[in-house]
């Protein structure tokens, strides 16, 4: 079909990671090729998932600074994000099950997760975290993305059917066409994983990606994305003569719900600031939608921008909202019986989406579909998130990243979630 040599690549430094890609051009028959918009998966290697950032101070300790009493019982959470802190935090209140309710996490290249340490977490933190489905299969390894997924998006909704769905692949395309055509779908999906715009196979493959985020929406599916731990610059970085901000996808999709990360302003539990790794800037795929012209619009009135050559001032604006993930207070995940500090946008993606998830209990329960795609709720409701005013992210003090405002901003979206204000609004819906 495609005129060319496939081959079989093994990733030296994890040789359980691999994939087959074409050794050589390829070429489609002209009988077929009007009729293809994009072939994925078949050209370039994908960019390997790191594990998320682990905090150690000089002393070696995994202690954070935080000054809250210790809901856990290991002494290494001592100064962490614990559950107890985010229910505080967010308001976040206990619901019964629903029928039909589901939530999922997404993990690749060889993130599985060990069952001993979800039950580890579960007692020492006196919250039920339990996995109902494995979609893709596991493996009894301890990764820490996988583990830091499945441990917070259950804290925040343990009343909630969790799946796994892995791939030893990581393929944006396979993914999201998988999760749409299953017969019962999750409703609720949390994606700790991106690249750069321009780390993507092509331009085709982001707009091929896109549509079918659309179509997920469309079939009642939230699906939520970490907007990325590097700042402004990405993951490429901002470069050295031709300087210019890298924005992340699938994050900068108007079809998803971007999630940036903040920290606690003080050692204690309150106001909180931009993480200054955050990602968050505009796309240069995708322009501004509909839902949030106001708000953008608002933002480049008020805020001190950065140079106008950097970013691309009619792109959509990321992130949406925002949570807790930086690395002043990492949050506490127990990985190979241990408890250690662990921060990112990949700890903000998964309680952002086990909120959602019990917004959509509340719908459920009263026989109402889910919420499906969010921004358009959340730009409509901003008053429903607490405000994020300070700081900026550009993730290093030689670069001007997007600063906090009152509002919307490309640091901290509108702010992180009020659980009891959100479902509030969500009971009133029609």
């Amino acid at each position: 079909m495609f005129n060319t040599n496939i081959m079989l690549f093994v990733n030296k430094i994890y040789p359980g990671m691999y994939l087959y890609r074409a050794y050589g051009p390829y070429s489609l028959p002209k009988s077929v090729a009007d009729c293809v918009h994009v072939i994925g998966d078949l050209v370039l290697l994908p960019y390997i998932r790191h594990d998320p950032k682990i905090s150690i101070n000089k002393e070696k300790s995994i202690f954070g600074r935080g000054a809250w009493e210790n809901d856990c019982d290991l002494p290494s959470c001592t100064g962490l994000v614990t559950p107890g802190v985010l229910k505080k935090r967010y308001h976040i209140s206990e619901k019964n099950p629903v029928k039909g309710n589901s939530m999922a996490v997404a993990e690749f290249q060889g993130q599985y997760f060990d069952h001993r340490d979800i039950g580890k977490f579960s007692s020492a933190c006196h919250v039920n975290v339990t996995v109902e489905k494995e979609t893709g299969g596991d493996e009894e390894k301890a990764g820490m993305e996988s583990l830091l997924d499945i441990e917070y998006i259950k804290a925040v909704a343990p009343e909630i059917p969790l799946n796994v769905v892995y791939s030893g692949q990581y393929s944006l395309l396979a993914w999201v066409r998988g999760i749409s055509n299953q017969p019962k779908p999750d409703w609720v999906h949390s994606v700790s994983y991106g690249n750069d715009e321009n780390q993507q196979i092509s331009s085709a493959y982001v707009f091929a990606v896109n549509v079918q985020l659309m179509k997920a929406g469309t079939r009642g599916l939230s699906i939520l994305f970490a907007s990325g731990d590097q700042g402004v610059c990405g993951r490429e970085g901002c470069g050295f003569i031709m300087r210019r901000y890298r924005p992340d996808f699938p994050a900068a999709s108007p079809y998803v719900t971007a999630v940036g990360g903040t920290d606690f302003s003080t050692n204690d539990i309150g106001e909180e600031k931009v993480w200054s790794c955050t990602g968050g800037g505009f796309s240069n795929h995708f322009p501004i939608p509909e839902f949030q012209k106001q708000a953008v619009e608002n933002y480049k009135k008020s805020a001190s921008l950065p140079r106008a050559h950097l970013w691309n001032a009619t792109g959509r604006g990321y992130p949406d909202i925002s949570a807790l993930g930086g690395t002043k207070t990492p949050y506490c995940v127990v990985v190979h019986g241990l408890g250690v500090g662990i921060a990112g946008t990949s700890a903000s993606c998964p309680v952002a989406a086990g909120i959602f998830a019990k917004l959509n209990g509340i719908r459920l329960s009263k026989g109402k579909s889910p919420l499906g795609w969010l921004n358009p709720f959340i730009y409509q409701h901003a008053d429903a998130f607490q405000d994020v005013t300070i700081g900026s992210n550009g993730c290093s003090p030689f670069v001007k990243g997007f600063e906090a405002i009152s509002g919307w901003d490309p640091s901290s979206g509108v702010g992180t979630p009020d659980f009891d204000k959100l479902a509030s609004i969500v009971a009133a819906l029609s």
